[in-house]
């Protein structure tokens, strides 16, 4: 018998019946199943697995569970990274079969319903970011920054033009200049001024004729909106770049600005974060891009057409830069971007923005005789604080309070980002929680810096790990559960 048959008897064999009731002319005898196998395959001894009830095995998996946080179990005021409530339906919608069980080899006549949700989310998301195309490709945001780069640079070859530099504030996440890099340009830094805005002298001073692209990440990572992004993008096109928008913070700007609108030639959107969908962890993720027409070209290969005839995934386009990731992007999280966006309606995207933003900067008032906030008495969606006044007084770091609050059940907010500010704590409530889980945050926070320093330091005390090595732990991972593993 071959393997492929023996591999198909294993599986019906855990099915009700015998091996003898499901295959009558099998000339194998089921107890001699082995000698179908591969030799180097079979193992020499059975695996040493535990004898547990199942109950016991329920228990270990649920209780592994409970020691990770999560937006379903705890407050996450994760700075930049939008970590609000992901509502239920939308997985519902997304884990529909007629979603679920689609095979990406599918032909396009066979995927009709797909493509049709998929298009209307291109369209809905050119309309919010006030752009004309729009690709759903990229598979996080890092990836639609690097895929809008190499879109600009395919741009600057068709104009027979040759630059070499994209410029940066200094407020911006990390991942800009590491795109710039991937996607072959020097990263030139531009500084912020005193308010934390871009400083334009210091742009001027930077914007020749290599100077591709502007990438600027409005509102900031200080929490502030620049209120010379139209002036910012008069001055990069006069000397012929193009604007992009790291488009991480539109949760505190949806139905409200549009950045297309600011002069930004092309951005991406983080769905996951701004229009729901399961975050952290490292996925799963998506990041669209929105371009303006004269970059609409360049869009990566294929694009979803609507014809006569139905939708239609097209791949003449000879400027494209052709694929960026297999097949059509991360369609779990669109979809859930997709209901998220129909359940909201316009109105819906604005009140998201509005409540985001009333509530960052409740939480601002509320804590900043605390952690004073360096820049600006209010903020858009988040506000970054600093522990240095903290430090100075009674040595609590700004990691002293983020370890302290795992105690208190709250997921700690980021720390040491934006580098612009010294010891910062970048805090960002969202939308999604009430004015009691805030105030109970606040007060953690105002309980914790009361308490004797040497507790702090040695925070978090209710977590299976304390204080890990954190550069060893992400340069050298456990990828293998061992027995001495917890305590390593």
């Amino acid at each position: 018998m071959k393997n492929r048959q023996a591999t198909q008897l294993l599986f019906e064999m855990s099915k009700p019946g015998t091996a003898e009731d499901i295959f009558p002319d099998c000339d194998v005898p089921w107890e001699s199943l082995e000698s179908c196998l591969p030799g180097e395959l079979l193992a020499a001894e059975p695996p040493p697995l535990p004898e547990l009830s199942e109950p016991e095995v329920i228990r270990h998996f649920v209780n592994l569970s409970q020691r990770n946080m999560s937006v379903d179990t705890h407050f996450y005021p994760l700075g930049s990274c939008t970590m609000k409530y992901n509502p239920k339906r939308n997985d519902r919608a997304a884990g529909l079969p007629g979603f679920a069980n689609l095979h990406p080899y599918e032909p396009a006549a066979a995927v009709q319903g797909l493509l049709e949700c998929l298009h209307a989310l291109e369209g809905m998301l050119a309309e919010i970011a006030g752009m004309d195309a729009v690709t759903l490709q990229p598979a996080a945001g890092a990836q639609g920054e690097l895929t809008a780069l190499l879109m600009a640079a395919a741009y600057f070859r068709d104009r027979r033009e040759r630059r070499t530099k994209v410029l940066i504030p200094d407020a911006a996440h990390g991942t800009n200049p590491a795109s710039a890099a991937m996607a072959g340009f020097h990263a030139v830094e531009v500084r912020s001024d005193h308010r934390g805005m871009v400083d334009l002298e210091d742009l001027a001073s930077k914007l020749d004729s290599q100077a591709a692209v502007f990438m600027i990440t409005n509102p900031n990572t200080l929490g502030l909106f620049d209120v010379n992004v139209r002036r910012v993008a008069e001055m990069v096109h006069a000397a012929g770049g193009l604007v992009y928008l790291d488009g991480a913070n539109m949760n505190a700007v949806l139905g409200i600005v549009r950045p297309g609108d600011c002069g930004a030639d092309m951005m991406h959107f983080n769905p996951h974060k701004t229009f729901s969908g399961p975050h952290g962890g490292g996925g799963p993720g998506a990041g669209p891009v929105a371009v303006k027409s004269h970059l609409a070209d360049f869009l990566p290969l294929p694009r979803i057409a609507a014809r006569q005839d139905g939708f239609q995934l097209d791949y003449d386009r000879p400027k494209s830069i052709g694929r960026v990731r297999s097949f059509y992007g991360n369609i779990g999280v669109l979809l859930r971007a997709y209901a998220y966006i129909r359940t909201q309606g316009a109105e819906g995207l604005r009140q998201v923005s509005e409540r985001a933003v009333l509530n960052a900067n409740y939480l601002l008032q509320r804590v900043r005789h605390i952690i004073p906030v360096p820049h600006g008495a209010r903020c858009m969606h988040e506000f970054t604080a600093s522990a240095m006044k903290l430090k100075a007084t009674r040595n609590i770091s700004a990691m002293d309070l983020a370890k302290r609050l795992l105690d208190y059940g709250f997921h700690a907010p980021t720390v040491y980002f934006p580098l612009i500010v010294r010891d910062a704590l970048m805090v960002e409530p969202t939308e999604t929680e009430t004015k009691e889980t805030l105030d109970a945050f606040a007060e953690a926070l105002f309980r914790i810096t009361e308490e004797p320093v040497e507790l702090l330091h040695e925070a978090p005390h209710t977590t299976p790990i304390s204080r890990p090595d954190e550069v060893r732990a992400a340069r050298n991972p456990i990828l293998k559960w061992t027995p001495n593993a917890d305590s390593a």
